[in-house]
């Protein structure tokens, strides 16, 4: 399958911070089959969730067990411990930074995307609602704590992308607002 995909699959690009060490991702297709390029190499893995915050994956032939939790420091940080290995982690989307940290916002429509693997526990609103800058869209369940994810700015939800129930990869798109 090509980059993009079908079905609007558009890539996604993810800043990195993993140890001190930056870096960057770009998920090509997200899980169960999932595609991405990390620091410009293609890979593909399995993944699969047993729980909220819990991943088995499989790739090149080895399975890794990963589970994301708070960082250990009390920050707003989290970490990763893949088969008992800790990794303190810091994902960016540059998409929904704001205004004054790298440029302004672009006009028009605006993707809100998970920050992290999760589940999806509430949708929150329907196609064609108004939002005001700052209402919750969805709510997405990720280590045993629930996330709102909140409209950016004003606007009109063009698309929702995802259904309760649903199993999302970090960066995934959840709604347009446009």
């Amino acid at each position: 399958m090509a980059a993009g995909g079908t079905g609007g699959d558009a890539a996604v690009k993810l800043e990195l911070t993993i140890d001190g060490a930056s870096g960057e991702i770009e998920i090509l297709r997200p899980g169960p089959a999932c595609r991405f390029r990390l620091d410009g190499e293609e890979r593909e893995a399995d993944v699969a969730t047993p729980e909220p915050g819990v991943y088995s994956i499989l790739m090149n032939g080895r399975t890794y067990d990963a589970r994301i939790e708070e960082s250990a420091d009390g920050s707003r940080g989290l970490a990763v411990v893949i088969d008992g290995f800790r990794f303190a982690i810091e994902v960016r989307d540059p998409r929904r930074m704001p205004a004054g940290a790298g440029g302004r916002r672009k006009q028009g429509a605006e993707a809100v995307t998970a920050p992290m693997p999760g589940k999806v526990v509430r949708v929150l609103v329907a196609v064609g609602d108004r939002v005001e800058a700052g209402q919750g869209l969805a709510v997405v369940e990720a280590m045993k704590m629930q996330n709102e994810m909140k409209a950016a700015h004003a606007g009109r939800v063009e698309s929702i992308a995802v259904k309760e129930g649903d199993t999302v990869a970090a960066g995934q798109a959840l709604a347009t607002i446009e």
